[in-house]
């Protein structure tokens, strides 16, 4: 049987036909040891077909094809070009060597044509990667190396591509660095409390707070230097005065040994450093809080900050976490716990598996601890599914919004209520449209939003239009309409509404001495133009009488001199 060999170069896709190996033998060590031998794998490996890529970007594509497990149209035309054809129903006499898996099993789905995967073919790709410059004849010294060079740097570069605002690895890296910073703020707390209670063992009753008693120690030094003086000072540390005042009696009364100067020394330093990591932990907690809300802020908004990056971390990333099932989702961070029972149920040939975990991360959540114990299973199975639903949107959707998050929060409270005193919860097709009509309004606001600046802009242009022509030319009726106000720097928008209101006034004071034949239009129309051209056509009513008078005297006169 014929043996075909696939090699997909930085430069393009090429065939090679093994013929003759039985010379080598079948056993990957005979290959793998003659393969550095370019006689005689030579003449063993012989180059069919060559099918150079056309530019950079199509070498890209092609590389990412090959990488994901798919054939592009490009390589089946090539293979059904340069390869014997498979004909239905007969047994073919060739087979074709690749180098992943995944690609020769999609090869054969769609062309039929047997593929093959293993060390042996391995070692023979890997000859023919060795001396490949010495198969293609058009390839200059050093090209090669150049199109895998910027081949590999822009197939990196597309791989590592992401927007920053979006990055959940550093959400990953954050809720490790909080999670071992909380570890070791206890440990150390318990040091310095330790440590300080050789001096002042009374202490520890009084202030439970970590923080607060490596803060205390630091501040009082030695027991026997504190006095009622520094009572203030405690007081601002505790914010209690009274406890401030035991402190300080407790002083006085303490069992403790006395400590040299260099001793006191280690022990303050000891708690500035627990100081300085308490009051990081909580700048990380707040860097955490907002890159949650950048990166996923639906899935922060259902079920916290704090556990939504755990799940994110345990999943790996956003989107392994949107491509998990709720139940998957439910349990994750119980795996041994998991599959404990599972082997427990299989060696005992129990059929009931129901000691199984119900839930994982998400216990951590308020919503299981609110319901109670026989609900805590449904609330968790609850809980998954919206959770599954928010870190879909928080992956896939364009804008980052909380909207759907807030509702599914409601809906998760609703559930709690309908568990505990019975009362029905809304639809969940309900409230999603809810959800997305009030996104669709809050986009329609923002895009209302951005154009009122220029429109502003125009209206001060406008306003400044309006006074130059005043000062040029001023008139008797503009004038009543300045007086009354005395303001130049009041706004446009302001100063137009004032004119439209005083010509309405004048209109109406018109319509009132006029036959009232337009009065109804007038009183019907709404629109501020329309207004004007009526005004308009009531001050040139004035103009049209002496006008026909004129006509009348004209018609006499020619009259007379007919006559």
């Amino acid at each position: 049987m014929a043996l075909y060999l696939l090699y997909e170069s930085a430069s393009g896709y090429s065939l090679f036909l093994a013929n003759g190996l039985d010379e080598i033998g079948q056993n990957t060590d005979a290959v793998r040891s003659s393969v550095a031998d370019l006689n005689r794998f030579g003449k063993v490996v012989q180059l069919t077909a060559f099918h150079p890529f056309e530019s950079s970007l199509d070498a890209l594509n092609q590389c990412n094809s090959v990488s994901e497990g798919l054939m592009t149209d490009e390589l089946r035309s090539f293979l059904e070009l340069n390869l014997p054809k498979v004909k239905e129903g007969k047994k073919t006499k060739f087979s074709l060597a690749v180098a992943e898996p995944k690609l020769g099993s999609h090869i054969f789905e769609v062309t039929k044509i047997p593929c093959q995967s293993n060390e042996f073919v391995l070692e023979l790709l890997r000859g023919v990667r060795l001396h490949f410059e010495r198969f293609i004849k058009d390839l200059k010294p050093g090209d090669l190396e150049k199109a895998q060079l910027g081949l590999g740097h822009s197939y990196s570069r597309a791989k590592v591509k992401f927007n920053v605002n979006r990055v959940d690895n550093m959400v990953i890296q954050a809720i490790f660095l909080l999670d071992t910073l909380d570890k070791d703020i206890n440990s150390f707390s318990m040091r310095v409390r330790e440590w300080y209670s050789w001096h002042f063992p009374e202490l520890v009753k009084i202030v439970n707070d970590n923080y607060l008693y490596a803060k205390l120690a630091k501040f009082i030094d030695d027991k026997a230097k504190l006095s009622e003086d520094k009572i203030p000072e405690l007081t601002d540390i505790l914010g209690d005065e009274d406890r401030a005042k035991e402190v300080v009696e407790a002083a006085k009364a303490s069992m403790g040994q006395d400590l040299s100067p260099i001793d006191l020394i280690n022990v303050q330093q000891f708690a500035q450093r627990v100081m300085d990591l308490s009051e990081y932990r909580k700048k990380l907690y707040e860097y955490l809080v907002t890159k949650m809300n950048d990166i996923a802020p639906n899935l922060a908004s259902l079920i916290g900050e704090v556990v939504g990056a755990r799940l994110i971390s345990h999943a790996g990333s956003l989107t392994n976490l949107a491509k998990c099932p709720s139940s998957t989702l439910q349990i994750l961070g119980a795996e041994k716990a998991l599959f404990r029972c599972l082997a427990i149920a299989n060696y005992l040939g129990i059929e009931n598996r129901g000691n199984t975990p119900k839930y994982g991360l998400i216990f951590h959540s308020s919503f299981i601890g609110r319901a109670s114990a026989r609900n805590k299973g449904r609330m968790a199975r609850y809980l998954a599914n919206k959770c599954s639903i928010a870190s879909r949107i928080d992956c896939f959707a364009d804008r980052g919004t909380t909207i759907f998050g807030e509702k599914l929060r409601e809906q998760v409270e609703e559930r709690l209520d309908f568990y505990d005193k019975g009362v029905a919860p809304r639809k969940n097709i309900d409230v999603m449209k809810a959800a997305i009509e009030s996104t669709q309004n809050k986009d329609f606001d923002m895009e209302t939003e951005a154009p009122a600046v220029p429109s502003a802009k125009k209206s001060k242009k406008k306003k400044s239009k309006s006074e130059a022509a005043e000062d040029a030319e001023p008139m008797a009726e503009d004038k009543p309409t300045v007086a009354p106000n005395g303001d130049a720097l009041e706004d446009a928008k302001s100063g137009k509404k004032k004119k439209k209101e005083k010509r309405k006034l004048e209109q109406e004071q018109a319509v009132e001495n006029s036959n009232g034949l337009n009065g109804a239009d007038a009183e019907q129309d709404g629109n501020a133009k329309k207004k004007k051209k009526k005004k308009s056509k009531d001050e040139d009513g004035e103009d049209v009488q002496p006008a026909s008078d004129i006509k009348k005297k004209k018609k006499k006169s020619k009259s007379e001199d007919d006559e």
